[in-house]
């Protein structure tokens, strides 16, 4: 039987054994891990989320690693399934291609391509290319639709046999891979055997300083491993003979970062921005436990006054639904216990209705039932980056006498009558 998890010891970066608990953060099942009825019965582990940092070199990942074939091998979403996506990608490409002037015929190279759809774009300036994601069935959709995807994990011998079948690559794209992938080294070592001597690297990954500034926490689930800052990255990029030159910060997720690397000794000069950044990021103690500290405290209290308002309305007799059926709401709703204090979820995936949630299993139904029988008197908007836009859309709840409740990053209450 496949093992669920493992334990790692060392930094994903540098390797040393220096780690301390910063921030802990209650366990969850996988959790995208949403089950049928039939499924039930089915137990789902939790498995710990706790977030470490290395005393080294300053990165901070979870060291609890789910089996990457459970993760990303059934993988079901799509890239083009998400039109923000798909606008965020054109505008990439076309950035990348105009400076760095990469021409016509060179290889462009995904690390964790899903349907290609970055690709394309890259495809549709003359570029070759070829993608590389494990899962099997997005990858031979993929290559079906035209773009060449290998359906296995990158590293270095993948890189060797890309190499001899394509050349080096002008240019590598990883988006978000670098927060999935355990074995970042060998990742790494693998990118540098692709590149050509020119070639640059770009990808993109959540920022730790946004996920602390705006309240994020909830994008600490088991598919993410690593929470980046810029320092440790230029030391790390550098073990592995590769030199990062420029850093952008863009909204994606909540608040990322674009990073760009090359050979050492490569063509681009180094950007001030790199500096200046870790100039920042030394300023607000980054890489040190203390700021984690004041996070956990200010996430505390946000527990407490939901749990608080909760237990009060419990007192009234009101019925209480939460909204949102993501990854985020599986972590928010582990770490604020609320997991035996809610009727049900109520999510706009059609494809989630009638599913149930990973380990506490509470039914997913459409936001129909808020005017429906069995609708709640409270919903708490778990998926409070879109509280404003879910409670426009369901305006006619609060009209009614419902009350919306956004937990983060403070509590606040929007209701037509008191309750």
């Amino acid at each position: 039987m496949t093992s669920i998890s493992s334990k790692r010891k060392t930094c994903r970066l540098c390797d040393r054994d220096k780690l301390t608990l910063v921030l802990p953060i209650n366990a969850s099942p996988i959790a995208d891990a949403f089950v049928s009825a039939s499924q039930l019965s089915q137990v789902q582990p939790l498995v710990p989320l706790d977030l470490y940092q290395c005393q080294a070199c300053g990165h901070v990942q979870n060291l609890d690693i789910v089996n990457p074939e459970l993760l990303f091998r059934d993988y079901i979403f799509t890239t083009s399934s998400s039109a923000g996506l798909v606008s965020h990608f054109r505008s990439y490409a076309a950035d990348i291609v105009k400076e760095f002037a990469i021409a016509p015929g060179s290889l462009v190279a995904e690390i964790g391509s899903n349907d290609g759809t970055l690709l394309k774009f890259f495809r549709d300036a003359d570029m070759k290319v070829v993608g590389i994601d494990p899962a099997r069935e997005i990858a031979k959709q993929a290559t079906d639709e035209g773009i060449p995807t290998i359906p296995e994990y990158f590293d270095v011998a993948l890189s060797a046999i890309i190499q001899k079948q394509y050349g080096k690559a002008k240019l590598i794209v990883a988006n978000n891979v670098y927060a999935h992938a355990d074995q970042l080294g060998g990742l790494t070592d693998g990118i540098a055997n692709l590149l050509d001597t020119d070639g640059v690297f770009v990808f993109e990954v959540s920022y730790l300083m946004d996920i602390i500034d705006k309240f994020v926490f909830d994008t600490v689930y088991h598919e993410h491993l690593s929470y980046h800052s810029v320092k440790p990255f230029v030391q790390f990029f550098a073990a592995h003979g590769l030199h990062l030159f420029n850093v952008q910060t863009i909204t994606t997720k909540g608040g990322s970062m674009r990073g760009f690397v090359q050979k050492v000794g490569g063509p681009h000069l180094e950007r001030s921005v790199v500096k200046q950044m870790i100039i920042e990021e030394d300023r607000r103690e980054l890489h040190l436990p203390q700021i984690f500290k004041e996070y956990e405290t200010k996430i505390l209290a946000c527990k407490s006054a939901l749990l608080d308002y909760m237990e009060k309305a419990k007192q009234k007799g009101l019925r209480i639904a939460a909204y949102g059926a993501s990854t985020t709401v599986t972590t928010l709703m582990y770490h604020f216990e609320l997991t035996d204090k809610l009727a049900y979820l109520i999510d706009d995936n059609t494809k989630k209705h009638g599913m149930f949630s990973p380990g506490c299993h509470l039914e997913v139904k459409p936001s129909s039932i808020l005017l429906g029988t069995g609708r709640p008197d409270v919903v708490v908007i778990l998926a409070w980056q879109y509280a404003e836009v879910i409670m426009k859309k369901n305006a006619a709840f609060m009209v009614a006498g419902g009350c919306f409740v956004v937990p983060l990053p403070e509590l606040k209450i929007y209701a037509s009558v008191a309750t």
